[in-house]
């Protein structure tokens, strides 16, 4: 295939529209430069060749093209010494703004959301990745049916048109639905299956951690050093996309089970996040999240605060992190690891349990990891409990007879109610017979 020429346009809003920090990130901190370096790379993992950078300055985005008429005037100019291919635009574009600019400019044009989606399509290995990806290129596309007309049919191949693009965009709304619908049940018995190896790795009783932080920072690279595993690991953003889980032994001895996950981005389109909620649960059910920096990024505060909000976003905000500085190898002067962790967090309400800084290249400071990992992860903590087991099920009262502190135990016709001090591995593996407070 020919390759894709890229042109990239970012958009620096002024006065009461321009862009607002999240919570948690200095202003000044996001810049529509530092956002489309961020495009540019994403761009050259989905294979483009970016041939020309473009910032448009207005003080609201276009209703009609997002850029303006006149910006899109001197775009023309710029496609065709170019030799452009493809414009991709920074933020979403509304249907009416892409299909008006793929008018005006005579070339495809794909928004952030889009080009996220089809780096996505691109590395998704695992069946239930591909139906993630899938469903949440449908439903993005879904809105944006009406009104294309030739281009549904385009089946030219390159950045956008991978997955369901190639075979999809020609069916009508009535089909997309009905695919949709056969993702959603497919991916519920990928799910059910999902969910019986989580409860399978419960019954043992093994504390999970799982590796978060933005994309590229490097979480592939510590995994397989902790682990001994050969997961893909790359310099290109989303290198992986799979969850995998792998087993480790702590300097006390102790096992434990470790899940490589997604890495996070700025704005991850919502369609995504809804996408991978099963694979995001490796998240939501670790008792220790081990959240990679890449400590040597300018932009280092910024990503950490985005991987910050959406760990709160999936439920995952309040368990127990340890800030891993990675890539302390590329840093000059060696800072403090507690200076560049209070550097990196600023927000006090998000300190972490602990910092370290590592090189996962290298193995610089993958002992003390471990030592933190092992001072952390909290032992086989007990705690009062009420189970309701059916009459006959006599397997989970004798594991607990067996494993705990047994302090009542109360019948009627049908159950068995029993109160008991239970440790966390075996309040795992009984979960389905416990009783929830207020219950």
């Amino acid at each position: 295939m020919a390759e894709e020429v890229a042109l990239l346009v970012g958009l620096k809003l002024t006065g009461r529209s321009a862009q607002r920090a999240p919570a948690n990130v200095p202003e000044s901190i996001i810049t529509a430069e530092e956002s489309l370096e961020e495009l540019q790379a994403l761009a050259e993992s989905a294979g483009a060749r970016v041939a020309e950078k473009w910032i448009q300055t207005r003080p609201r985005a276009d209703a009609a093209t997002f850029i303006g008429s006149g910006k899109v005037e001197e775009l023309k100019a710029q496609i065709e010494f170019h030799e452009v291919t493809t414009l991709i635009v920074d933020q979403e574009l509304s249907p009416t703004q892409q299909r008006n600019l793929e008018r005006a400019l005579d070339v495809k044009v794909l928004d952030r959301t889009q080009l996220i989606l089809d780096i996505f399509a691109r590395r998704a290995r695992t069946r239930e990745g591909q139906l993630q990806v899938e469903l949440a290129q449908l439903n993005y596309m879904l809105p944006r049916l009406t009104g294309k007309g030739a281009a549904m049919s385009r089946l030219g191949g390159g950045i956008g048109t991978r997955g369901p693009g190639e075979t999809k965009l020609e069916t009508d709304r009535r089909r997309i639905h009905q695919r949709i619908q056969s993702i959603e049940k497919d991916l519920d018995r990928v799910r059910g299956g999902r969910t019986t190896q989580r409860r399978q790795r419960q019954a043992v009783p093994l504390a999970t951690l799982a590796l978060v932080g933005y994309t590229n920072a490097g979480k592939s690279t510590l995994f397989n050093r902790l682990t001994g595993a050969d997961v893909y690991a790359d310099a290109r953003m989303f290198a992986t996309l799979d969850p995998t889980v792998r087993q480790i032994r702590l300097p006390s001895r102790r096992q434990v089970l470790v899940s490589d996950t997604v890495g996070f981005i700025r704005n991850l389109p919502t369609t995504l996040v809804r996408a991978f909620r099963a694979t995001l649960e490796e998240v939501v059910e670790a008792e220790l999240l081990l959240h990679v920096v890449d400590a040597s990024s300018p932009e280092a505060a910024e990503q950490t605060a985005h991987v910050l909000a959406t760990l709160n976003e999936i439920g995952a905000a309040h368990t127990p992190q340890i800030l891993v500085l990675n890539k302390v190898d590329l840093i000059a002067d060696k800072p403090d690891t507690s200076a560049l962790a209070r550097r990196i967090l600023g927000d006090p309400e998000h300190q972490p349990a602990g910092a370290v800084g590592i090189s996962a290249f290298t193995g610089e400071g993958f002992d003390r990891l471990l030592v933190k990992i092992d001072e952390t992860l909290a032992l086989d903590q007990v705690s009062p409990c009420v189970f309701r087991f059916p009459i006959g099920e006599g397997g989970p009262l004798h594991l607990l007879h067996e494993h705990a502190r047994v302090t009542s135990t109360k019948y009627d016709d049908n159950e068995c109610i029993v109160e008991a001090t239970v440790p966390a591995s075996i309040r795992r593996r009984l979960a389905a017979y416990l009783v929830e407070p207020g219950e």
